[in-house]
């Protein structure tokens, strides 16, 4: 039996490019994370990890015109969105070189012995350690920045840990590409270009997940996909960490007294945030409390204008747009759904923009309306009009957990802030005041991740704490200097940032 082709694929038409590779069997998928998993100990020098990563953000912007071109052929996400895309991930990749060589991710404490303790303390050394071959599933939406050469990888890789991707299948000739950058970068620097492997297939994504030699994985996807492969991962004989991003509603509650103050300038911001790339950004704003009365008609009155003025757009593949278009079809049949601006099917291959609006009310409690609280990937977003604060809140205490929360609130004085902000926080992993989430940047103080379903674990996937998700803890006790690795020895050959009997040394 032969190999099932892997096509790359024109969204703009639906029909396909060119055969770029062949899905992986379960023997193919065996072999990789074997050749990953040989060359782990090679990941062992930081200096090598980073001079690796840097050479990785260089290869990629020297190729950047190809990428470019082939993203843009295989997602029709532009020039300009995927220049900037990939300027991104060059920049995270550098980001991470710079984790490594400062090292404070390593986490070192040292207690000295010290018998006036009770009971007795010996003398513990702690740090972290890689966990090993991390199984990395590429995204449809983001085909640089959170796939193949992406955050998941980068961050893995600074930790220590060699990569297997499972390639994304709207954009394989890009996997394809990147993929090679990242090896050829790998032999530069000294290193074995297994250190990056990449596989294809949905059948090579279970298999990899199972395989013994895997020791954690990363995901960004649907809910239905992120969970199976959770599940999976937790039925291991030994279970592997899962840190999936799975799907974000995005909530924003505009209180009365930012509404009276800035209908408009709220009203455009929003329809710019939604229809950003074609409503693709895993954080796009999908459920917006908006008040009652004039000044939230002014508020969808500028959100008409602006979404009506943005032309159709192509989704990532045909399965996404029939996807889209069914979903919006039975939320706007919901009873007392409408749609001012109707969402929906452009043409063949494109679709248009819109939002739909609904009483708060009719979502205070379980009921057909709870199709509404869940994500529909696409630029398409729910306005929710409240009567009261009160009200307000109570349709938030129903929402699932998301990437982010943002609040519209007015610039001096809003005797509501307080407590619709209280009520955002339990939500999301990045609360926003007066933005839009549309936009994640890669700062040390970044937390992309949320309650569940937003992700499967409580780590972020975008700064420098990613790196955290691919390490674990280890502490040697009263073991004698010549025997211990050279990150705990008491000289501190290594100039690592570390704690000393409980002070920063």
């Amino acid at each position: 039996m032969n190999a099932a082709p892997v096509w790359s694929v024109d969204p703009r038409t639906g029909k396909p490019r060119e055969q770029v590779a062949v899905e992986a069997t379960a023997g193919e998928v065996d072999r990789a994370v074997r050749a990953a998993h040989a060359v782990r100990d090679a990941l062992a020098d930081r200096a090598a990890r980073a001079a690796f990563l840097r050479t990785a953000a260089e290869l990629l912007e020297e190729s950047g015109e190809h990428i470019v071109e082939a993203a843009d052929a295989e997602t029709a996400l532009g020039p300009a969105r995927l220049s900037g895309e990939l300027a991104r991930t060059a920049a995270q990749l550098r980001a991470f070189a710079e984790v490594v060589d400062e090292g404070a991710y390593l986490d070192v404490h040292i207690d000295h012995q010290d018998g006036s303790q009770t009971p007795p303390w010996p003398d513990l050394r702690r740090y972290k350690i890689p966990l090993g071959v991390v199984a990395v599933y590429a995204a449809s939406n983001f085909p640089l920045a959170f796939s193949v050469p992406g955050g998941d990888t980068a961050s893995a890789l600074a930790a220590g840990c060699p990569v297997v991707v499972k390639a994304h299948p709207d954009h394989p000739a890009t996997s394809e590409l990147c993929a090679s950058v990242l090896r050829r970068a790998a032999t530069r620097t000294g290193l074995p270009e297994d250190v990056v492997t990449l596989v294809h297939g949905f059948d090579a994504g279970v298999e990899l997940i199972r395989h013994p030699l895997v020791g954690a994985a990363g995901f960004t996807g649907s809910v239905r996909g992120g969970r199976a492969l959770f599940d999976a991962a937790a039925a291991r004989p030994a279970p592997i960490p899962f840190h999936g991003e799975l799907g974000s509603l995005n909530p924003v509650v505009v209180t009365g007294a930012a509404a009276a103050e800035r209908a408009g300038e709220i009203g455009a911001g929003l329809g710019g945030s939604m229809t950003l790339g074609a409503g693709q950004f895993c954080t796009k704003p999908g459920f917006v409390l908006v008040p009652e009365g004039a000044t939230g008609d002014q508020l969808l009155k500028t959100l008409t204008e602006t979404v009506s003025s943005t032309g159709s757009g192509v989704l990532l593949d045909h399965r996404m747009r029939d996807a889209f278009v069914a979903g919006v079809r039975e939320r706007a049949a919901l009873p007392d759904v409408g749609a001012p601006v109707t969402p929906g099917a452009g043409g063949e291959h494109t679709v248009s923009a819109g939002f739909l609006t609904v009483p708060a009310a009719r979502l205070t409690a379980e009921g057909p309306h709870d199709a509404l609280l869940e994500e529909c990937f696409g630029p398409v977003t729910v306005i929710a009009r409240y009567a009261s604060a009160d009200e307000a809140a109570a349709v938030l205490a129903r929402l699932p957990g998301n990437l982010t929360a943002t609040l519209q609130a007015a610039v001096d004085a809003d005797p509501d802030a307080a407590r619709l902000l209280a009520a955002l926080t339990p939500l999301a992993g990045r609360v926003l005041v007066n933005g839009w989430p549309t936009g994640v940047a890669v700062a040390p103080a970044q937390h992309h991740g949320g309650p569940y379903p937003a992700t499967t674990s409580t780590s972020t996937s975008v700064g420098a704490t990613a790196i955290e998700r691919w390490l674990r803890p280890v502490t040697y006790q009263s073991t004698p200097e010549a025997l211990l690795p050279p990150e705990l020895r008491e000289d501190n050959p290594l100039g690592l940032p570390r704690r000393v009997d409980g002070r920063r040394a």
